[in-house]
């Protein structure tokens, strides 16, 4: 008898976007371009202008997010968005440096990983209104596996 093979489900993704070096409108297009590859029925927010939070002695950054379907694994879509990051000429000189494109992986689906690599969901979204913002305006209703709030639940509570 046959193994039967099942692809893996195609669960909700969301990608934050951000850029504070360079031409930032033609990074996140650039981003953009290519995440339609990666991913579903992309939706892209609108691009919102924000202070730097780690280091506040750089550029602003535009900041977005991205939500769509994919049945990739979560270490795979890591490993595309880093090669889109590189690719737009990323470096990672030191933590919180000024960068040409920036682009985390907040959601995928209800997975919840902590490993060394990759932690979803993203560790610190709850607390970014840069991420939570415009993921209301694409996705209100995404639910968080972990606290089990909606992206509106998630933002009114950080706002409170």
């Amino acid at each position: 008898m046959g193994r039967s093979s099942r692809a893996a489900p195609s669960r909700p993704v969301a990608i934050a976007l951000g850029s504070n070096q360079g031409d930032r409108e033609a990074h996140l297009a650039f981003a953009t371009s290519r995440l339609r590859d990666l991913v579903r029925d992309l939706v892209v927010s609108s691009f919102i202008e924000t202070a730097p939070e780690e280091r506040r002695d750089q550029p602003w950054f535009l900041n977005g997010v991205a939500l769509g379907w994919s049945d990739a694994e979560p270490e795979r879509l890591l490993e595309a968005l880093l090669e889109i990051e590189r690719d737009r000429g990323r470096e990672r000189p030191f933590a919180g440096a000024p960068r040409t494109l920036d682009l985390d992986l907040i959601l995928v689906g209800e997975l919840v990983r902590c490993g060394s690599s990759l932690e979803l969901p993203h560790p610190r979204f709850r607390d970014r209104r840069f991420v939570l913002g415009p993921l209301v305006s694409i996705g209100p209703n995404l639910v968080d596996p972990v606290t089990r709030l909606t992206m509106r639940e998630l933002l009114t509570m950080l706002e409170g």
